[in-house]
């Protein structure tokens, strides 16, 4: 997803609260976040995988690079989009458009072939590139998909038969968003949970049985961003960045907590927020920046204080469409400089203060995933690239050209990468060498 936005008033990085207090809650929460990757299936059933961080729990995967490269496992077409995969129990779903139509797609994770395709809305046509943009996610026996404009479906995982559907943009009487619907669904409860950029319901949560509505909240812009449950400020939290601001939600209720303004030019605002100890990190890029917030009790609401920002166009860090990866206290990403991002070197920033630890300039135009002390980048060049995740300095394992241009991050599952064009879905063999790998 691209969108032209200006920078916004420069800031110099600051810190406003105690480093001391962010690095005991970041260790405590890593800890935390560790335990839950350990624990969860090795598979990918949403947005930015399990922990919808983009962390997969695998391990044994490729540590050495071979000399024929990664094995291809399958290719199967596809269709237009930028819909991402959602992966479970030997099932691959996403979201294409063909024959003037958008479809759910499942496919057999195994070898590529068809299970079903379902149609789920008419085509959706736009400058900066046809097609659904949000990955699906599987819930149980349920797959719910949202639309490019702004159809929410939910579909039976094994046959693609569907259960309901609701036009979101019309029934809250909202507009489609200047580049297209793009959040990921995301399944908390009973409830399924999209951004939809009504006057009266920013954010709105369908019952994922019925269908039916059960609360909105919010009069901000949709922007481009998918929302995350996180544990910060001591309680879980439905936030979400909208168009103009960072929303943090009660997520049965979507009672507002916190309100911090973010405003970006065209409302562009993509990445989705991560949970940094107790502290929410959000980033816009195209000469935007990067923020960490504090969440400090006030009643029964917070009030968001800034850790540290590092705005403008000097920036360290500016996420355009790619969400970073917290890992070891470091975040990993790709950081976006100018005006439609023209130049993107990819960075590595200590997490609680917000300051460069390497850079590797002109690394390009990527998307990323993590799982085993690597990082899994799907290039717009169409090239697989794996780098080490070592605060130390860039460490590239390998890269090889696989797909046409693609925007999507790759899936991880029982040591698999799957990825994605306008043209094919690709399945790819990561596991290392004990493992089977060549």
């Amino acid at each position: 997803m691209f969108c032209r936005c200006l920078s916004r008033q420069t800031r110099a990085p600051r810190r406003s609260l105690p480093v001391v207090v962010l690095l005991l809650g970041l260790s405590l929460s890593l800890g935390a976040q560790l335990l839950a990757v350990r624990t969860a299936k090795a598979q990918w059933p949403q947005f930015l995988g399990p922990q919808r961080n983009g962390i997969s729990a695998e391990t044994g995967l490729v540590d050495r690079w071979p000399a024929d490269g990664l094995k291809v496992l399958w290719r199967t077409a596809g269709g237009v989009g930028m819909s991402g995969l959602a992966i479970e129990d030997g099932r691959l779903v996403t979201l294409v458009q063909s024959d003037g139509k958008q479809w759910a797609l499942a496919l057999n994770a195994a070898d590529g072939q068809r299970q079903w395709r379902t149609e789920v809305a008419p085509e959706f046509k736009n400058s900066m590139g046809d097609g659904p943009r949000a990955t699906p996610a599987i819930d149980g026996s349920r797959v719910f998909v949202f639309t490019g404009q702004g159809v929410l479906a939910a579909l039976d995982v094994r046959t693609g038969k569907l259960l309901w559907s609701r036009n979101v943009v019309e029934e809250l009487e909202a507009k489609v968003a200047d580049y297209g619907m793009a959040c990921s669904p995301l399944v908390v409860g009973d409830l399924v949970i999209v951004t939809a950029g009504a006057p009266q319901g920013t954010v709105a949560a369908w019952h994922k049985e019925t269908g039916e509505r059960v609360w909105t909240a919010g009069n901000d812009s949709a922007g481009y961003s998918s929302p995350a449950l996180l544990q910060v400020g001591g309680r879980s939290q439905l936030v979400v960045l909208t168009g103009s601001s960072v929303l943090g939600l009660s997520p049965q209720q979507g009672t507002i907590l916190w309100r911090y303004p973010y405003v970006t030019d065209y409302d562009c605002n993509i990445a989705t927020p991560l949970a940094i100890g107790q502290h929410v990190f959000i980033s816009s890029g195209e000469s935007h920046g990067s923020v960490l917030l504090a969440l400090r009790p006030s009643g029964e609401r917070f009030e968001p204080q800034e850790v540290w920002s590092s705005q403008g166009t000097r920036s360290v860090l500016r996420n355009e469409w790619q969400t970073s990866i917290l890992l070891g206290g470091h975040l990993y990403g790709l950081d976006n400089v100018g005006s439609a991002g023209p130049v993107t070197h990819l960075a590595c920033i200590d997490a609680a203060t917000g300051q460069r630890v390497w850079q590797q300039p002109r690394f390009g135009k990527s998307n990323l995933i993590a799982a085993d002390g690597k990082l899994f980048f799907t290039t717009m060049k169409g090239e697989v690239v794996v780098v080490r995740a070592a605060p130390d300095g860039y460490q590239e394992l390998g890269r090889q050209q696989v797909t046409g241009s693609t925007r999507q991050a790759p899936a991880l599952a029982e040591g698999r990468l799957y990825l994605r064009d306008d043209a094919e879905v690709v399945c790819l063999d990561v596991r290392g060498s004990s493992a089977g790998q060549p």
